[in-house]
């Protein structure tokens, strides 16, 4: 198959090898790799959101990792806006843009565009987080579905953050998702694009979770959370979400082992991938899905 005409995106869960998968790739099409992960645009974070290290590049370049403050909120619009310019360079050079990560809604900015919806207040935000939490999720769902009608078929009802999305939508704007969507168009036409999920059997992937853990706390995980914590990152910046930072902060206050510390990252990694999955059922049907043993067979034919 001639990929190189393409727009390449490669997903998957964390863990699964997309950045390995994504170099072999690009050296197939002679194509160049952009980051579609949110944490991993995030200097300070190198090793806590495994950011692909440039000494395994393999020569390949790697553009828009690694360059973020974490002072600095950053948004699936400010990635779109880059990524868009990004794309177009690598495409001027005649190289095939092949863009990896695991934030399900940075791809979907791409291929759908990027909905227009006014900001919504914290204050209504927060609360309507809070009412999903007191409710859960399937009675939460129904309350939707009586404020928004249009959402069913069109929301997963196991898709907490779309779900969640979709009633503040309502509430602040009193136009539903789907007509805001509905009015959204993308950069790119569908057929630019060549889209491939990693889909790992959740057994093996746990497996390759808890490894990457262990990793991380011994090539400096801990070390690069205390120079996070010196850096004073104010709570409500989004880089405090990265998976690892909290938790080795309590062991720093010597409120958990280093074991307990570890464990409960890879939990909370496991739980991430879950969600990942989740999202890619409801929102990538178009997607091909390749398990990690054809993943050999798929660069054959490229």
């Amino acid at each position: 198959m001639d990929l190189k005409s393409k727009i390449i995106l490669i997903s998957g869960p964390t863990a699964s090898g997309k950045s390995s998968f994504a170099i072999k790739v690009a050296k197939k099409v002679d194509g160049e790799i952009i980051n579609a992960d949110s944490m991993q645009v995030y200097k300070e974070l190198k090793i806590l959101s495994a950011r692909p290290d440039p000494k395994r590049y393999q020569k390949i370049k790697h553009h828009l990792y690694g360059f973020h403050n974490v002072k600095k909120n950053f948004s699936t619009g400010d990635w779109l806006k880059l990524v868009i310019k990004k794309i177009k360079e690598v495409q001027k050079r005649k190289k095939t843009p092949i863009l990896v990560g695991g934030t399900g809604l940075y791809f979907k900015a791409l291929t759908d565009g990027l909905v227009k919806i006014p900001n919504i207040s914290f204050k209504l935000r927060n609360q309507i987080r809070d009412l999903q939490k007191k409710l859960g999720q399937k009675k939460f769902y129904e309350k939707l579905l009586k404020l928004d009608p249009s959402s069913i078929g069109k929301i997963n009802p196991t898709d907490t953050q779309r779900s969640i999305r979709a009633y503040e939508v309502k509430k602040f704007t009193k136009k539903s998702l789907t007509e805001w969507v509905k009015n959204t168009k993308p950069n790119f036409m569908e057929d630019d694009f060549f889209k491939v999920y990693i889909d790992f059997p959740r057994h093996e992937l746990i497996e390759r979770i808890n490894v990457r853990t262990r990793e991380m706390i011994e090539n400096g995980a801990i070390k690069e959370v205390k120079d996070f914590i010196k850096l004073r990152v104010r709570k409500d910046k989004i880089a405090n979400k990265a998976i690892g930072v909290n938790e080795i902060k309590e062991y720093l206050k010597k409120q958990k082992n280093l074991n307990d510390t570890r464990d409960k990252i890879a939990i909370k990694t496991r739980q991430y991938a879950k969600r990942q999955s989740t999202w890619a059922r409801g929102n990538m049907i178009s997607w091909i899905k390749l398990k990690p043993q054809n993943l050999n067979n798929f660069l054959k034919k490229i």
